[in-house]
């Protein structure tokens, strides 16, 4: 008897939403990506731009796309990615969650940049259905890690679960002259960060104490979608590997774990591919 192993999973550094348009190693990565896995049942996406004071996943038959963000081009705000909703698994995911209460959300969010960002390049028909689960600005770290691990149950039914946001990630140190840029504080951070999460993701917590941390995530906003690949890999009894590292404007990692993925792996910023998009605007927009 053959069995089928579980959908791989991964954290995907998304970067500035100027990405979506874009083709460099990063967005190469996220295409690699999509283009090992096994066509999912669905896709369940922990957005670092869905961070409210509940958790909540979508279940509207139709999500919209939402641009949750300013001062970019107009070809950005174009962008529109219309996949469809997938209502029931808003019911697996709350069963999975229980005791801890996850509710429905039918008419509030949509797909934010952090999903269809790096959706465009992962699975660019939308044909895939796609659902966001919220993140609890309320609860402490354990909560999204020991949810992760909860949550590791969906890969048997076909469920392909990603994380989106940045292990670093400080827009107010970036330095935009230096696009290709990475400050010591985020090579140790990033690096410890990796390093943690290859060998022992069950203490990913931890990470959260780093003496870099601080300067590697003043909100938490981007590094929590990190607890949630954590945890389902904890729940696996594996680490987690890198698909392809890098950093930008000295204050963002572009980092991207995987978890039983089978994709082509890039290290660093040394490659002659082309760095992550330089088309960022001169405010702090919500990348």
């Amino acid at each position: 008897m053959t069995t089928t192993p579980p959908m791989p999973a991964a954290f995907l550094g998304h970067g500035s939403p100027m990405n979506a348009l874009e083709r460099n190693r990063y967005t190469d990565i996220w295409r690699a990506f999509g283009a090992s896995v096994p066509r999912p049942r669905a896709i369940l996406v922990v957005s670092a731009h869905w961070y409210v004071n509940a958790t909540a996943v979508t279940a509207m038959p139709d999500p919209r796309t939402i641009h949750d963000f300013f001062g970019f081009p107009q070809a950005l705000f174009d962008v529109q990615y219309p996949a469809p909703g997938i209502p029931e698994l808003a019911e697996e995911v709350a069963d999975l969650a229980h005791p801890d209460f996850v509710g429905p959300d039918i008419d509030v969010w949509g797909l934010d940049h952090g999903t269809w960002s790096v959706l465009v390049h992962a699975f660019p028909d939308a044909d895939i259905p796609v659902a966001q689960l919220s993140i609890n600005a309320q609860k402490p770290p354990e909560f999204h890690l020991e949810l992760g691990a909860r949550l590791a149950a969906l890969r048997e039914s076909g469920v392909l679960v990603l994380g989106s946001g940045n292990i670093v990630h400080n827009l107010r140190a970036m330095d935009r002259k230096q696009p290709d840029a990475c400050f010591d504080w985020n090579r140790r951070f990033d690096s410890d960060t990796r390093q943690l999460l290859a060998e022992r993701p069950a203490e990913a917590v931890s990470l959260m104490e780093h003496p870099d941390y601080a300067a590697s995530a003043p909100t938490p906003e981007h590094f929590l979608p990190v607890l949630y690949l954590a945890g389902m890999a904890a729940a696996a009894g594996q680490g987690l590997d890198s698909l392809v590292e890098g950093s930008a404007y000295g204050s963002l990692s572009m980092t991207c774990l995987g978890l039983g993925a089978d994709c082509p792996a890039v290290q660093d910023n040394s490659t002659g591919v082309a760095p992550l998009s330089r088309s960022v605007p001169p405010d702090e927009s919500n990348l």
